[in-house]
């Protein structure tokens, strides 16, 4: 099919994002001479009528919804082959995920725009639309004329007026967003449902981890140290797995988190060192990702021994990813997967673990631990994402080549962390025989000084299948 330049008087520039029935482009309205977004049907779903009447239903519930803290639709259309498209405006700030990418945000700021998220979805609502998929990525960041940034609720496509969700019968949503009811085929639905999925996204703002399926959600201090009881209480309410507890409407829960935004910000400037607070986001949220892998979030004590040089052998909940490490670092494991988005990769679920003499200790770099994290990604450039972390707090002593029977990389390392003393040393693996994939990231927490023999026999004792 010949490459689309021009949609009717839209010049398309570039493409912003392809999803699973449409493709959205930056254009050019030469008329108004404005930036716009223009999101097509795929190719593949036109000759699909229900695909078809459910594309242009996302673009009637933008109109109908008519707020301002919701995507605007311009203008709609068909092109020569028949498959519709509609024209909105464009977000040029990007989404909450970008936000994401630098790690966990300050609280006042995580708060203040979930709240903004939350009030987009409150007016959706007061139009009769429950959302069903919110989730960082369709929250977009559009710079006003006075230079601040507005949140806008995007992707409606599994929208639903809340007269057809009361009835629905058709599972919907994303994982770690999702609330209980909504992923059990002919639960029904209403507005609650997307309390949940905001919760879940001041969580993730928080913390830079997704939450863990309902029921399942690790307290967000223990994510997050200095985060308050009462944000904790507000954001896990929002979560309940019962949908009775939760905050009764969107709005409400908006105004408590801008409570909580005010009053965090006050307290603010007496906090001790925020940048060390704050760390690195792959430092705070590893031992999380871990944690909220899997069905059930839980830590393994492990016996000491089990291989000819007195090591421990550890391996993670699907036996693909195998290791050894010394004995004295193998008291507890948690090994139900992680999700490379910790790392700025696509996210989803792949086979990690985590072992270490005390997982309590791993996400807080103020104290000392002896442990491991591996993860395998079988999608993206590993190496890229580890060349361009940094840990606050920790000295870099630069980094040098490994070379392995099975793996080959770089080794990173750090030291004097945070005044604790310790040690990390990161290395990201592409298979020795030259495949680009899988790739694996690890990272080595060792107390006192840097120990390279130890890093070098985990990496030549990795192990995955």
């Amino acid at each position: 099919m010949q490459p689309l330049e021009r949609i009717g008087r839209y010049r398309l520039e570039r493409r912003l994002g392809t999803g699973a029935f449409g493709t959205v482009w930056l254009a050019h309205d030469d008329q108004l001479d404005a930036p716009v977004a223009v999101k097509v049907l795929a190719d593949n779903w036109s000759h699909r009528l229900d695909i078809h009447d459910r594309f242009l239903s996302e673009a009637r519930l933008l109109r109908r919804a008519d707020s301002k803290r919701v995507v605007q639709v311009y203008d709609i259309g068909e092109l020569p082959d028949g498959r519709p498209y509609f024209v909105m405006e464009y977000a040029d700030a990007g989404t909450l995920a970008d936000l994401l990418a630098g790690g966990p945000l300050p609280v006042p700021d995580a708060l203040r725009l979930t709240a903004l998220a939350a009030r987009g979805a409150a007016d959706l609502h007061e139009a009769g639309i429950v959302h069903r998929d919110i989730k960082p990525t369709n929250v977009l960041l559009r710079t006003a004329p006075d230079g601040t940034r507005r949140v806008l609720l995007a992707d409606l496509g599994l929208a639903k007026s809340l007269a057809q969700a009361s009835g629905l019968t058709l599972a919907a949503g994303s994982a770690g967003y999702q609330p209980p009811e909504q992923a059990q085929p002919g639960e029904g639905i209403d507005a609650r449902a997307d309390i949940y999925a905001l919760g879940a996204v001041g969580y993730e703002l928080v913390t830079a981890t997704v939450p863990g399926a309902p029921g399942w959600v690790v307290l967000p201090e223990r994510l997050r140290p200095d985060l308050t009881e009462d944000v904790q209480r507000a954001l896990m309410r929002a979560m309940e797995p019962d949908r009775q507890r939760r905050w009764p409407t969107a709005g409400a829960f908006a105004d408590e988190l801008d409570r909580l935004a005010a009053r965090s910000a006050a307290r603010r400037p007496r906090r001790l060192d925020g940048v060390r607070r704050r760390l690195n986001a792959i430092t705070l949220t590893l031992a999380a990702v871990l944690a909220a892998g899997g069905t059930a979030v839980g830590v393994t004590l492990l016996h000491q021994g089990g291989t000819a040089d007195g090591g421990t052998r550890v391996a993670d909940s699907t036996g693909r990813v195998v290791a050894e490490v010394p004995s004295g670092w193998a008291g507890e494991l948690r090994n139900s997967g992680w999700n490379p988005r910790a790392l700025g990769l696509a996210a989803g679920q792949e086979p990690g673990l985590e072992v270490a003499d005390d997982v309590s200790r791993w996400q807080d770099l103020t104290t000392a631990v002896n442990g491991v994290f591996i993860g395998l990604s079988e999608h993206g450039d590993v190496t890229a994402k580890v060349t361009a972390l940094s840990h606050s707090g920790c000295r870099y002593d630069g980094s040098r080549a490994f070379t392995g029977t099975a793996w080959k990389g770089r080794v990173r390392t750090w030291s004097g962390c945070s005044g604790a003393g310790g040690s990390i040393q990161e290395a990201a693996l592409v298979p020795a025989g030259g495949d680009a994939q899988p790739q694996v990231y690890v990272q080595v927490r060792q107390k006192g000084a840097v120990d390279g023999d130890t890093t070098d026999g985990i990496l030549r004792s990795l192990r995955v299948t």
